[in-house]
């Protein structure tokens, strides 16, 4: 459903938020005045718990709830995703999951109220007695945690920037540039000068091919944070990534000119930048020191700048930087 879907649903139900309570007391299908179990953040509802559970509980808390049905395949694999996220938020939402097959007079009478069941499974954020929110279908992590972002902003908290930090570089890390990039943003709405979150969303733009946003990014970064050392290592990576994107084009050449002479300097020095922005860190970084072992300060020391610049776009922790920083020391105190 798109934004507007959900905006108008939301109304609708806001609306008869009051009428669903009452329906819901008049009928028997649940107490008036019970308390939700704040102990427990993820647990299975009914018909009979829906008004403690969901609409009196969301006056303290933001629910979700989660309407799956066992012959739902997609409900296999959002649940646990949604119970991944929900644990992640560390007690500042709390999810409920609703079987319709078991409860059809509530999803009945919600549906009437306009809350669009007919497909399953449906998640919608509930939050002082009202929808504030809804989505259908599986959909990725990523932007599942961007769904109860959102929510914990209208009810006045955020997930810790800590956990939503670590998330995203792990993304990154395992190729999931877009999901990272998502992620980084949402921290940013928290935290507009946190250099990681910065760092990061320039990396994973880096990552996705789009310089021309990852330059965008790099402008947008606060003064106050702008020397950063992981913001210097983002201006790097850009750097590299700009100058080897223009290198990488000429690569088969740069080689037929080495292999005619191997003392060409620029060439060897051209294909490290190439090499890096390919990823391919150790060939890049032994390129450069081949310069420096054939003509030590080459080029008033350009090779071991370049390679320098290579340490802080990859990060100093790196195993690629660590293991060429053991062979630049090798090589100048031999």
């Amino acid at each position: 459903m798109n934004s507007a879907g959900i905006y108008n649903v939301g109304i609708q139900i806001r609306r008869s938020a009051r009428t669903l309570m009452e329906q819901l007391i008049g009928q028997g299908l649940a107490p008036a005045g019970v308390a939700a179990n704040s102990g427990d953040m993820i647990v299975d509802g009914d018909q009979k718990t829906f008004m403690p559970d969901v609409i009196e509980a969301s006056r303290q808390m933001p629910i979700i709830v989660d309407f799956w049905a066992t012959w739902c395949g997609p409900c296999k694999t959002l649940t646990p995703t949604l119970e991944k996220v929900v644990r992640a938020a560390g007690g500042r939402v709390k999810l409920v999951k609703i079987d319709i097959d078991k409860n059809r007079a509530l999803v009945q009478q919600l549906t009437q109220l306009g809350l669009p069941l007919q497909s399953v499974p449906t998640v919608a954020a509930f939050w002082q007695g009202q929808v504030a929110d809804l989505f259908q279908g599986a959909q990725p992590e990523s932007e599942v945690k961007r769904f109860v972002e959102n929510l914990l902003k209208v009810a006045g908290g955020a997930m810790p920037s800590a956990d939503l930090l670590s998330e995203a570089k792990a993304a990154l890390e395992e190729g999931q540039a877009e999901e990272a990039a998502q992620i980084f943003s949402a921290l940013l709405q928290q935290e507009q000068e946190n250099p990681d979150a910065w760092a990061g969303l320039i990396r994973a733009l880096l990552a996705l091919g789009d310089e021309d946003q990852a330059n965008q990014a790099l402008a947008a970064v606060p003064a106050k944070i702008i020397e950063h050392p992981e913001i210097s290592g983002a201006r790097s990576a850009v750097t590299l990534a700009i100058e080897g994107r223009k290198a990488a084009g000429q690569l088969s050449s740069l080689e037929a000119r080495l292999a005619a002479d191997p003392g060409d300097h620029e060439a060897r020095y051209e294909l490290a930048t190439a090499l890096n922005a390919m990823d391919r860190r150790e060939a890049a970084a032994d390129a450069l020191l081949d310069i420096m072992r054939r003509h030590k300060g080459w080029n008033d020391d350009a090779a071991r700048l370049q390679l320098l610049k290579f340490f802080e776009a990859w990060g100093f922790d790196d195993e690629a930087t660590m293991a060429a920083r053991r062979k630049l020391s090798s090589l100048l105190f031999s």
